[in-house]
């Protein structure tokens, strides 16, 4: 039991602050489901003058993540070249139990917006999948990572803010 206190305590967002936003923001980002907003709210909670300090790593950390997660859909697009022997079609084809018009519908709307689709990647369910997609159909890495951050930062200042205004 003392191990276990002492791990909590290691990892309790006033001891290692800024670090912990930024590792939760980046594993919140990739196709783990957890959510970095909390670890951003009561940090600053804890330590308002952390505010934009906290906003800035958290951006940063998932905007990573999600780069991490574009790469996942560039390696995954390169993989199955390599099994199919040939080069898939840019919209691939959904595995059998889903919604093949839905899901060709949402491939085809990103293709169609291209990387500013990626200042959506902030939503939640459906953003983290947004990047891999987008790296799947090898939209441009960098226009794509700006569209990330942008959107990620808008979403952390108003999530943080109103978490703060109304808690």
């Amino acid at each position: 039991m003392a191990g276990i206190a002492a791990l909590l305590q290691w990892l309790a967002i006033p001891n290692v602050g800024l670090s912990a936003v930024f590792v939760i923001a980046f594993v919140s980002a990739t196709l783990l489901p957890l959510g970095s907003e909390p670890a951003v709210f009561g940090l600053v909670k804890l330590q308002p003058d952390l505010f934009w300090p906290a906003v800035l790593v958290a951006t940063a950390g998932n905007t990573l993540g999600g780069a991490l997660t574009w790469w996942m859909g560039r390696a995954a697009h390169r993989a199955a070249e390599r099994v199919m022997h040939t080069k898939p079609h840019a919209v691939a084809p959904l595995p059998k139990g889903h919604n093949t018009a839905v899901g060709q519908r949402a491939l085809a709307w990103l293709q169609r917006h291209g990387e500013i689709a990626c200042l959506l990647s902030w939503l939640p369910v459906v953003g983290d999948p947004l990047c891999a997609v987008a790296g799947w159909l090898r939209l441009p890495f960098w226009p794509c990572l700006v569209y990330m951050a942008i959107g990620k930062f808008a979403r952390y200042v108003t999530m943080t803010a109103l978490l703060l205004h109304f808690i």
